[in-house]
């Protein structure tokens, strides 16, 4: 069922210059989508894309130039975590208010007002005034009323910059369950791993116009890698600009999926493989080319060198080398990597090329869903997911381990 219906919505600001010439801005440029139910929409585009400005139009705050929206049922907007909050109400009445502001009945506020206490996680400091309480706690009761709307639709922007990474993650559940129990969701945020693990489908936006929409790692792909013309490969043109020295120096780095087909986003569930070619002037050094992939905060995820391999330990002849390395599937938790690659030699430690954050790509969820996490739809807090061999066996009359209790 189709909850939202956009058609080619513009929006244009009128302008003046300091001379007092009369100018316009196009925030919104011949925009169109629809969100189905059930849907969880993510938005992507840099400051000034129009993303902002879109929901605020989804929202009823300001009219289009032109375009139409239809929206079915329900509308809830997180424009902004905490509407309606007062410094001298207590959290206690700030909850009813801000509820009340945002749509709810009294009766909808009472039946749900434990839930919102207890996802907020300030019950002790329930009764006294917010102006007490941390930006922290002020943002998660905020959220926690909104978070509780019953909406068809939910227009949802950047709200998860609130809160630590435990109360993010329970925001996201949330968001997620809304998609779940077939309520459309629409999400803006910078946040590219919260888009990856949240939605499952977006849109791109670049200076008012919808420049792409699709499945969220193809979107996604774009996003981040922006205008560069060889996705999910980079070569370097001339030894001149190539990292390296009188020993070594790249050629290039690229990701491949089984076909040898360069890739700029993988699923979980497949292995993908990593090509560096480089060349080598020097015929006497014992060389280590390797492969680090870190995630978007920088943790190094894996390293690898090439152990496996006949010429591991051994000086290689010169000449042009291409080394490959596969990543199996089941590995990698969902997110955004980056690969930097390096050659060194050892007795002194000496690095003879090194090409920090060459490439970046995307994990996504497998499209079958037939990943490590199963029917598990808990947010998962890890730099990688193995496949790993569980066992379990029934033993309903007594403790498996005599230490049991």
């Amino acid at each position: 069922m189709t909850l939202m219906s956009v058609t080619g919505l513009t929006k244009r600001y009128p302008l003046t210059t300091r001379s007092g010439e009369k100018s316009s801005f196009l925030a919104l440029d011949d925009v169109s989508f629809e969100l189905a139910g059930g849907e969880v929409l993510g938005i992507l585009g840099s400051n000034g894309a129009g993303k902002s400005t879109l929901l605020k139009i989804l929202s009823r705050v300001i009219r289009p130039t032109s375009g139409r929206a239809v929206l079915r049922g329900r509308v809830g907007s997180l424009l902004e975590v905490g509407v309606g909050f007062h410094p001298d109400l207590t959290g206690r009445e700030n909850v009813y208010l801000s509820a009340a502001i945002l749509g709810l009945k009294n009766s909808e506020i009472r039946r749900c007002f434990d839930e919102i206490v207890e996802f907020s996680g300030v019950e002790a400091f329930l009764d006294a005034p917010v102006r007490v309480y941390s930006s922290g706690m002020y943002m998660r009761l905020a959220f926690a009323v909104a978070a509780h709307l019953q909406p068809e639709i939910l227009l949802v922007d950047e709200v998860l910059a609130v809160g630590d990474a435990e109360f993010q993650k329970k925001c996201l559940e949330r968001l997620r369950k809304l998609g779940r129990d077939g309520q459309g969701v629409v999400f803006v945020s910078h946040n590219t791993i919260a888009i990856a693990r949240l939605c499952n489908r977006a849109i791109l936006l670049e200076q008012g116009k919808l420049v792409s929409q699709g499945a969220v790692g193809d979107v996604m792909a774009t996003y981040l890698l922006g205008d560069r013309t060889c996705a999910g490969e980079r070569f370097w043109k001339s030894r001149a600009e190539a990292p390296g020295d009188e020993v070594a120096r790249l050629i290039g780095i690229r990701i491949c999926d089984a076909n040898g087909e360069t890739r700029t986003n993988v699923s979980v569930d497949e292995h993908f493989d990593i090509e560096m070619e480089f060349e080598v002037f020097a015929g006497d050094v014992i060389l280590f080319p390797s492969i680090t992939i870190s995630n978007e905060w920088g943790t190094a995820v894996l390293w690898s060198t090439d152990s496996g391999t006949p010429n591991h330990g051994r000086p290689r002849q010169p000449g042009f080398y291409r080394a490959s390395v596969r990543i199996p599937a089941d590995l990698l938790a969902e997110g955004t990597m980056t690969i930097t690659t390096a050659m060194t030699s050892l007795a002194p430690k000496r690095d003879h090329f090194s090409a920090p954050d060459a490439v970046r790509f995307l994990v996504t969820e497998g499209a079958d869903g037939s990943t490590t996490r199963g029917v598990y739809t808990e947010y998962i807090n890890a730099v990688v997911r193995p496949r790993l061999d569980w066992s379990m066996r029934y033993d309903p009359d007594s403790p498996i381990s005599d230490r049991a209790i």
